[in-house]
C-alpha cells in the first residue's frame, strides 16, 4: 500500500504516517511547506507525483476560535483544500479517507450517541468548513470515507489533556465545564482506525471516535486519576467559560455501520491511559 498522509507535521498527521510505516507500508506525509492543498496546481502536482493507492487527509483548519473570526480562511483550507485532494485523488484513482469532526452536529440530540444517518446541522464556522469540505469531497472522488471524530488528544502536540496537566501540576483547583459531553478520541486509537478504511472499501460518513461518554469534567477526573495528579477539579458550565465559538452540548458519536466494516474503537478511557504512557516515556 503506498498511501500519501496530508497535514503530516500535525498531531494526527504524524501519528498516521508512524502507524502505516509499521504496517509496512509505504508512507509519504506532505504538510504547507510540501504544497498548499488550498491551490490546485500544487496539490495535483504532489498527488500525481507520488501517485499513491489511497490518501488520509489529515490536513484542515483546526482553530475552533479563530474560524468564527476568519470563516472565509477556513473555508478555503477546509473546503477548497479537500476538494483539491479529492480530485487530484481522482485522477490518479487514489482512495481518500478525510477527518472531519463532531462539529458538524448541532448537539441538541439526547438519549443516544449521534450515528452517521443523523442530519448535519453546525451551529458554528468550524462546523460548517468541515461539512463543506465532505460534501466537496463527496462531489469529486467516489471512492472516499469521512472519518467524523470528537474530542481529539495525543502526544506530543497540543490538546485538553495536556493542557489540564500543566494546570493540575501549577494550580490547586481548577473548574471544568460539565455541560459538554462527547467522546474522547486518542490519536493512538484514531490512526489504525483511519489506516484500516484506507485499505477498505466502506465509503461516505463513518464515526471513528472513542468509545463511551463524558463531560470534559469527568474527563478530568478521569486524568488525574490516572496520572495521580491531586487537584480539585470544580464544575463550571459553558456559559460561564465563554469562548468565541459555540460547542455543541452534545458529541458523543457512535457508528452503526460496524457489520459493514466501519472500525469501532477502544474506550475513551483506555485512550488517556495510552496517551500517560506515551507523555510519560519522553
Amino acid at each position: 500500500m503506498k498511501l500519501l498522509v496530508t497535514g503530516a507535521a500535525g498531531m494526527l498527521g504524524r501519528r498516521v504516517v508512524d502507524d502505516a510505516i509499521a504496517r509496512g507500508w509505504d508512507a509519504v506525509g506532505v504538510d504547507l511547506a510540501d504544497a498548499d492543498l488550498t491551490n490546485e496546481t500544487q496539490t495535483r502536482d504532489v498527488v500525481r507525483g507520488i501517485a499513491p493507492d489511497a490518501i488520509v487527509h489529515c490536513a484542515a483548519w483546526v482553530d475552533v476560535d479563530g474560524a468564527e473570526e476568519h470563516e472565509a480562511a477556513a473555508l478555503r483550507v477546509n473546503e477548497l483544500g479537500t476538494r483539491h485532494v479529492g480530485r487530484a485523488a481522482a485522477a490518479v484513482g487514489a482512495r481518500v479517507v478525510a477527518v472531519s469532526t463532531d462539529y458538524v452536529f448541532d448537539g441538541t440530540l439526547t438519549g443516544r450517541p449521534y450515528v452517521e444517518s443523523d442530519p448535519v446541522a453546525p451551529i458554528g464556522a468550524y462546523g460548517r468548513t468541515k461539512h463543506a469540505g465532505e460534501l466537496a469531497l463527496a462531489e469529486e472522488v467516489a471512492d472516499h470515507a469521512i472519518a467524523r471524530t470528537a474530542w481529539l488528544f495525543g502526544w506530543p502536540g497540543k490538546s485538553f489533556p495536556d493542557t489540564m496537566l500543566r494546570a493540575g501540576e501549577a494550580r490547586d483547583a481548577v473548574a471544568v465545564v460539565v455541560d459538554q459531553v462527547g467522546s474522547p478520541t486518542w490519536t493512538g486509537h484514531l490512526s489504525p482506525a483511519l489506516l484500516d478504511l484506507a485499505a477498505g472499501d466502506i465509503t461516505g460518513p463513518v464515526h471513528t471516535a472513542g468509545g463511551g461518554q463524558c463531560s470534559w469534567h469527568e474527563l478530568t477526573l478521569e486524568l488525574y486519576r490516572q496520572a495521580g495528579v491531586e487537584c480539585v477539579v470544580n464544575e463550571t458550565t459553558a456559559a460561564e467559560f465563554v469562548r468565541p465559538a459555540p460547542r455543541p452540548a452534545w458529541s458523543v458519536l457512535a457508528t452503526e455501520r460496524a457489520a459493514e466494516g466501519a472500525p469501532t474503537l477502544p474506550r475513551w478511557q483506555d485512550g488517556v491511559a495510552g496517551y500517560l504512557n506515551e507523555r510519560n516515556d519522553t
